[in-house]
């Protein structure tokens, strides 16, 4: 039965996002909670030592409190990002109906502790403020209900850069959050030569006027920090968050806009 949280409605509020390249002892404590109810503890230590890279002992081999020790130790002496790969190693073992509920039951907790990740379609990706998630999963779904496909892969190609550890890909993450809506921009215009900045001035109507400027500077500064690299000016991780943001708000405008005319 649903606890009393969920019957209610209850959700946890966002915390500012303190957490990235880390996992906490709290957190890989809770993760074991979790994890436990979906599988055996030989099949859990499994995974829990291939992500951690370590043997598993072979002289403990029955489902008791010592095995769960030694799931717990393996758990805690890892380096933070194997436990990150511990999860996706865990979700590829779940049942296809098992899945949504663990996602959400780990998803509620970075929230609620700002950790910078969230588990979505059985992979880690990064996780923003709740602005920029909404604004991602409006463009995701609106993009693909629209029938575009190449901007929606474009806009989750852009996340898996900003996901990437120890170093994210960060001028990738702006050349795909900017192809995305340069696409789409083609899409609207019917012209499928044009680069984004060219598409914007030869057709200004596109976007309301004067924020038709904003797209211009968005390709001028995707040119500059995305294509056009100078020494000692790279773009910084929050720069490029902003693009993204940007872009796939204007992908969600576009398609609610400009396609139902245009399709």
């Amino acid at each position: 039965m649903p606890l009393f949280s969920s019957r209610h409605g209850y959700k946890p509020k966002a915390s500012d996002i303190l957490i990235r390249e880390d996992a906490p002892e709290s957190f890989r404590l809770y993760l074991l909670i979790l994890m436990y109810p979906y599988m055996g503890l030989k099949k859990l230590r499994s995974i829990i030592c291939k992500a951690a890279k370590e043997a598993p002992d072979p002289n403990n081999w029955g489902e008791n409190d010592f095995m769960k020790s030694e799931i717990e130790q393996v758990l805690l002496d890892a380096q933070w990002y194997q436990v990150y790969d511990a999860i996706e190693l865990f979700v590829e073992a779940l049942y296809n109906d098992q899945y949504p509920k663990f996602e959400e039951e780990l998803n509620d907790y970075f929230i609620e502790k700002g950790i910078g990740w969230k588990l979505s379609d059985w992979q880690i990706e990064v996780r923003g403020d709740a602005d920029f998630e909404i604004a991602l999963e409006s463009a995701r779904e609106t993009l693909e209900k629209s029938n575009i496909p190449t901007s929606a892969n474009e806009i989750k190609e852009a996340i898996r850069d900003l996901s990437r550890r120890p170093n994210p890909e960060i001028t990738g993450s702006i050349q795909h959050s900017v192809a995305a809506l340069e696409c789409l921009c083609r899409k609207v215009t019917g012209e499928q030569t044009m680069t984004l900045g060219k598409l914007i001035k030869e057709n200004p109507q596109i976007v309301p006027q004067p924020l038709n400027d904003v797209v211009t500077k968005i390709f001028g500064f995707a040119s500059i920090k995305g294509r056009h690299l100078q020494e000692g000016n790279d773009p910084t991780y929050e720069e490029a968050e902003l693009v993204v943001h940007l872009s796939a708000a204007i992908c969600t405008y576009l398609c609610k806009v400009e396609l139902p005319t245009n399709v």
